[in-house]
């Protein structure tokens, strides 16, 4: 049986790190709002999902004139919360076609192929939750407890064979994610595996792609507008 599908994309930075006044959300890349790209890619790699895009309530009139300008696909507005945590919140509540899965993926990821989409619902529809990682490739080294304030603290290399870089989206059974957000805020809720897996519930992996970059600083843009020019280039296999 086809699984129905809701997508909630937080889209709540304000641009800080990136220095100027427009939120990088939408900041142009290749032409294009970069949340107008993310909502696209999920249009297309999931037919008929409900999108949900969560944004502060000061920038949603904004993108509801922005947006207009585009050729966007269909989605919801609705205002987030304080916290990313909150957002997501906000967003479950919107969702109004009770789907089977949902997806949560960053608003400043608009590279993550509708291949590799797929490739995360499919496991999660078959395990329950599945986000998607890419091995770690440079070296890594932890600082030792009670001396991450000192000038020069010790530290310890980590084997980064055991290391994974998390990426979004996160996709997972309704049930499961609406039961792990039905607590309170912690700190050390980073991500939504992180709320899944304190409920209880184990989180599978799934391939991710080293194409699939958050969207945080000026390289970052350099970066992206490289990978869709190159991409651009051949034809994406849908």
């Amino acid at each position: 049986m086809e699984q129905r599908i809701g997508v909630i994309i937080v889209a709540g930075g304000s641009g800080r790190r990136m220095g100027g006044g427009l939120p990088k959300q939408f900041r142009l890349l290749g032409g294009q709002p970069v949340l107008a790209r993310t909502i696209n890619n999920f249009a297309l790699a999931l037919r008929g999902a409900e999108i949900v895009v969560v944004l502060p309530e000061e920038h949603i009139a904004f993108w509801e004139d922005y947006r207009a300008r585009f050729n966007v696909a269909r989605h919801s507005v609705v205002k987030g919360g304080r916290e990313r945590f909150d957002s997501v919140r906000c967003g479950l509540q919107a969702l109004k076609s009770d789907p089977d899965l949902i997806a949560v993926q960053d608003g400043v990821r608009p590279l993550a192929s509708a291949a590799m989409i797929r490739g995360v619902v499919e496991t999660a529809a078959r395990y329950g939750a599945a986000i998607p990682v890419v091995g770690a490739v440079d070296s890594f080294r932890e600082i030792e407890a009670d001396e991450e304030a000192k000038e020069d603290p010790r530290s310890h290399p980590v084997d980064r064979s055991r290391l994974r870089i998390v990426q979004t989206p996160q996709v997972f059974r309704s049930w499961l994610l609406r039961e792990a957000y039905g607590v309170e805020f912690r700190s050390e809720f980073t991500d939504d595996a992180s709320v899944v897996e304190a409920a209880g519930y184990p989180v599978s992996l799934a391939p991710g792609e080293r194409s699939n970059i958050k969207l945080t600083t000026p390289d970052d843009f350099t970066i992206a507008e490289a990978l869709l020019a190159a991409r651009e280039e051949v034809p994406a296999d849908e």
